[in-house]
């Protein structure tokens, strides 16, 4: 199958991207083609604007509670789970080989069926699979927003010490969940509600994909930015080695904004920070 698929509830992609985006295929096997839908979390207000959040590895779509909580009703919000984490499906055999691009077709069939163009908001793997989706449907995107998102690197396999020390960290969690909550609140600066919802979430994710999936594709990074069609808010930490170099690429839509004192969980290490930059740019494109 070449270009399509059947997606969920019947729908058909015609075209995964158009030919020579940057970080998307155009093809997909048929036997890697996702026909099942997400977990998606949703609250809010539904008659509001919507956004669609998309979570890091081993986190789920219910680690976004500090967020949740400052939106209150403001937005009409889908946090699903993505392939693999929480409630969502496993990767099956024929998708693990294609992980990266089952990640954005899942995305794209959320996209899909929602009625309008949405504000979607991601972090590190989740970003990396925001930014693909917004190359595959921009007009269902009316901004983007990517908090230190995941630099690819062109592997189709994992890295061993990475996903020996994320299977490590989980079943740690998984061994002694109120110890690792305990450090969690000695070493960062993150609320009780977002360690207790990170450290809930752990039991849950596919321990075949961290040890087989756990790879990003496509390396075009400066390129996919450059290819963005949408407005884009770029958070970034202070050491950023995941983020695209500035020269690389020339897009207006791109905003970069790099937040003091925050590590790879910007929105967890400075709320503030992060929730009066997100707000400001997506009441400018959401209204």
């Amino acid at each position: 199958m070449s270009g399509q698929g059947l997606g969920v509830n019947g729908t058909t992609w015609t075209s995964w991207a158009p030919p020579g985006t940057p970080g998307a295929i155009t093809e997909l096997p048929a036997e890697a083609v996702p026909t099942d839908g997400l977990t998606d979390h949703r609250s809010g207000d539904p008659d509001a604007p919507t956004v669609v959040l998309l979570h890091g590895v081993t986190d789920s779509g219910t680690t976004w509670p500090d967020l949740l909580t400052h939106w209150g009703d403001r937005y009409d919000v889908h946090a699903p789970d993505l392939r693999g984490h929480g409630a969502s499906p496993r990767f099956t055999p024929g998708q693990m080989a294609y992980a990266p691009e089952v990640l954005v077709a899942d995305v794209v069939a959320l996209l899909d069926a929602l009625p309008g163009p949405v504000a979607l908001v991601g972090h590190s793997l989740g970003g990396v699979t925001a930014l693909r989706a917004a190359l595959v449907r921009p007009e269902k995107v009316r901004a983007l927003v990517v908090e230190d998102p995941a630099r690819p690197t062109g592997a189709r396999a994992p890295e061993p010490q990475f996903s020996a020390m994320l299977l490590g960290q989980t079943q740690v969690v998984i061994d002694d969940l109120g110890a690792e909550i305990a450090r969690m609140r000695r070493e960062t600066p993150w609320s009780d509600t977002e360690i207790e919802a990170w450290a809930a979430t752990r039991a849950d994710v596919d321990q075949e994909y961290l040890r087989a999936g756990l790879f990003l594709g496509d390396a075009a990074w400066e390129e996919a930015f450059g290819a963005l069609a949408v407005p884009t808010l770029l958070v970034l930490p202070e050491e950023a080695p995941m983020a695209p170099r500035p020269d690389g690429f020339d897009n207006p839509l791109v905003r970069t904004v790099v937040v003091p004192g925050a590590g790879h969980c910007v929105r967890r290490d400075q709320p503030d920070a992060y929730h009066a930059l997100v707000d400001a740019f997506l009441a400018e494109h959401l209204g």
